[in-house]
């Protein structure tokens, strides 16, 4: 009895294990689902070293898992470090040869850059090369050319003095020859503030390309090296008429005729700048050295750096430039500006006509003289005015006709804007005492100076 109690409580025991030790076993060699359908016998029971050696077989220890795991991952950052290698191999080479592309390519950028400048004022720019045809460039209207630097060095003697035409407004003039039948004028700004230099060279890109006058200078090209701009213009052989009066011929080769042709010629300009441009423009800067002249010693505006729509513009938006004894006095004192204050500097163009002498003139040291204070008295009195004209002109021009254009002077310089008379009067006024073959309507049979006939 004892020994049956003791058995089978230990039989109970190990029954009852079986189940789970089976489900264990189970578990750790595959998720499997199952049932238990009938009781487990005594003879179905498997024993525990066997279900041992079947769980090592079936399932691998647990070092040898470790070893693959090691080996895959070594594996995969052994390549994903040879990957980033190449990558970052590649980046390099390839901003390597940005960096040479760039620095070989600076020319080709600023070119660029200017085209971009001219197309978003609705300008169409050409490249230009060595080998390019001149009426293609001057006949499309609306159309400039960007030109190379090399081109205008080459053109213009690397900018020597020898082709020096005059100083214009920020710059220089220089004559450019690039062929036989290619000859232009380049203008070369060097301002001191690159803001205004960049300003100036927008405006007249901006202004030229649009504007086609037979008195307005024409604008072939730009260029744009590094921080220098350049303006290439139709070819003016007789340079500025600052030049012609003020220079070393003190205006030999302007006789009166000439004079006048040249006052008629700035008149039709202006006229067209104030009454057919839309909106108006007003030079703003007009002066001796802003008039070029051709071969035949027809006039033409330029230095348009400065221009403006036309309106009335206070102080606090108009910055005050130009020597103060040429300055419209209502520009100078309260930063208006007008189409008369451009009718006020064509006034004083006409007196620099008359009398070959500076704007502004120094007396002294310390002490400057307004060309319009001193021939003021004199204007309006007969007597005195032959005496004050240019030496060159003296005894050449028709007393009549001098009496003429001083009166017209006069009404242009006085310092009240609203009693200076409009452009188109003022070139209505001029037209007769210009002869017909000069752009006038003065005929030979009217009475003139002798040396007219």
């Amino acid at each position: 009895m004892n020994v049956l109690g003791l058995s089978l409580p230990m039989w109970a025991a190990r029954t009852s294990l079986l189940p789970a030790i089976m489900i264990l076993v189970n578990a750790r060699a595959e998720p499997a689902v199952f049932s238990i359908s009938r009781p487990l016998l005594h003879s179905q029971v498997i024993p525990i070293s066997q279900v041992s050696a079947e769980m090592e077989a079936q399932s691998p220890g647990v070092g040898g898992a470790r070893v693959v795991h090691h080996q895959d991952l070594n594996s995969k950052i052994l390549i994903a470090l040879i990957v980033a290698s190449t990558i970052l191999a590649g980046i390099l080479v390839a901003l390597l040869l940005f960096w040479i592309y760039r620095h070989k390519n600076r020319k080709n950028t600023d070119k660029k850059r200017a085209m971009s400048t001219g197309l978003s004022r609705g300008l169409q720019l050409n490249p230009v090369t060595n080998k390019f045809d001149f009426s293609a460039v001057t006949d499309k209207k609306g159309s400039l050319a960007v030109f190379e630097y090399l081109m205008l060095e080459a053109a213009t003697n690397n900018f020597h003095e020898s082709n020096l035409l005059g100083e214009a407004d920020g710059g220089r003039l220089y004559r450019a020859c690039f062929n036989e039948k290619l000859h232009a004028v380049v203008k070369r700004l060097d301002a001191a503030d690159a803001q205004d230099t960049e300003r100036q060279f927008e405006v007249e890109v901006n202004w030229l390309g649009k504007i086609h006058h037979q008195n307005v200078i024409s604008l072939l090209g730009c260029c744009i090296h590094g921080e220098t701009r350049f303006l290439v213009y139709e070819t003016m052989q007789n340079g500025s008429l600052e030049s012609q009066l003020h220079g070393p011929t003190n205006g030999l080769a302007l006789t009166w005729q000439v004079r006048m042709k040249i006052a008629v010629d700035v008149a039709r300009g202006l006229e067209f700048l104030h009454e057919r441009c839309n909106p108006p423009v007003v030079h703003r800067n007009l002066k001796s050295s802003s008039i070029l002249l051709d071969a035949n010693f027809n006039a033409k505006i330029s230095d348009f750096g400065l221009a403006t729509t036309s309106g009335t513009h206070n102080k606090s938006n108009v910055e005050i430039v130009g020597a103060l004894g040429g300055l419209a006095p209502e520009y100078l004192l309260d930063g208006k500006l007008t189409d008369k204050s451009d009718v006020y500097y064509f006034g004083v163009i006409l007196l620099e006509l008359l009398m070959g002498r500076n704007p502004v003139e120094k007396i002294t040291t310390a002490q400057n003289q307004s060309l319009v204070t001193w021939a003021t008295p004199q204007l309006t009195d007969r007597s005195k005015l032959p005496n004050i004209v240019d030496p060159v002109i003296r005894d050449s021009m028709d007393l009549k006709h001098l009496y003429q254009v001083a009166a017209v002077a006069v009404l242009c310089i006085q310092p009240e804007p609203s009693y200076r008379p409009l452009i188109t009067d003022v070139l209505h006024s001029l037209i007769p005492l210009v002869p017909i073959e000069l752009g006038g309507s003065l005929r030979v049979s009217e009475p003139a100076n002798p040396s007219l006939t």
